[in-house]
């Protein structure tokens, strides 16, 4: 089994309270900023923990700004999404 990564972004007024929800579930996720300024994070998924983080995501997208970006490199700080 391996972690999953996955990069989303996020209104980054949110930044801090969407990673205070995901220390509440602890071994889920790691979230990391990437790029402050885009509001841009990535998530290092458990293995096993892929459905219970999909769910807390899904729950967390009906209050606040959460788009998951896709072919997403850190290295060019470009996003393209869904």
């Amino acid at each position: 089994m391996k972690i999953h990564k996955k990069y989303y972004r996020i209104d980054r007024s949110q930044i801090a309270f969407v990673k205070f929800i995901f220390e509440g579930y602890d071994g889920l996720l790691v979230m990391t900023t990437i790029d402050q300024e885009l509001g841009i994070v990535s998530l290092n998924i458990a293995p096993g923990c892929e459905m219970e983080a999909s769910g807390v995501l899904e729950d967390l997208g009906k209050n606040l700004m959460l788009e998951k970006l896709c072919d997403f490199n850190p290295f060019s700080r470009s996003a393209d999404s869904d």
